[in-house]
């Protein structure tokens, strides 16, 4: 694992974070309506019994205030996200699941990219659940994504690019950077010898 990666301005991320939550958004609400015409999706540890008032956009913003990772590690988280979408078909992002989808994911990827994070007690609190429950819910990531946790620069570029292509389309006067400039900046720190030029789908609706 390289060096900490350096941290963004304080107005980049925010924002970054502002449109990672308007992407999910969408996908759990788009989800939430084809649940009630597709009855074989199966409940998971990720599961809540009801939707949880904190909107997606604050509990975002509550794991970044609170987690202290480095900025990367949300775009690998998506990454994450959008790998375990693709591995558990019959598990799709929803309003019911993504909190916990989210708080897993952050902290599989500070695990993985950061050296130095928080531990599993800490991203509990954090999350609002018990230790019990989150080390349950990074089992069970882990397990769901095959333990595919490397994410190549090609790959980690393509996320940037899908997410600037979001703040461009919400946000065209005031996102003026490039997607090379953004990943760079992130500074992805990770292997280079992984192919996964196949690897190109964005959580979508």
């Amino acid at each position: 694992m390289a060096d900490q990666v350096e941290s963004t301005s304080p107005e980049a991320m925010p924002r970054m974070i502002d449109f990672m939550s308007s992407v999910l958004e969408r996908v759990a609400k788009s989800n939430d309506l084809s649940r009630r015409f597709e009855p074989t999706q199966r409940l998971s540890v990720f599961h809540s019994l009801t939707t949880p008032t904190i909107t997606i956009h604050s509990y975002l913003q509550r794991i970044f205030k609170y987690a202290d990772c480095s900025p990367s590690c949300f775009v690998v988280a998506y990454v994450y996200l959008d790998r375990f979408t693709q591995t558990q078909p019959l598990l799709p992002i929803d309003s019911f699941n993504i909190h916990r989808l989210l708080i897993a994911s952050v902290l599989v990827s500070a695990k993985f990219m950061d050296d130095i994070y928080y531990n599993n007690a800490y991203y509990a609190r954090v999350g609002g659940i018990s230790t019990a429950e989150m080390n349950l819910l990074e089992v069970d990531l882990l397990f769901g994504l095959g333990f595919q946790l490397n994410v190549t620069p090609a790959t980690f570029y393509t996320y940037c690019s899908y997410l600037q292509r979001e703040m461009l389309l919400q946000s065209p006067l005031h996102v003026a950077e490039s997607p090379l400039n953004l990943a760079r900046r992130l500074k992805l720190h990770c292997s280079f010898n992984e192919d996964e030029s196949a690897h190109q789908k964005q959580l979508a609706v």
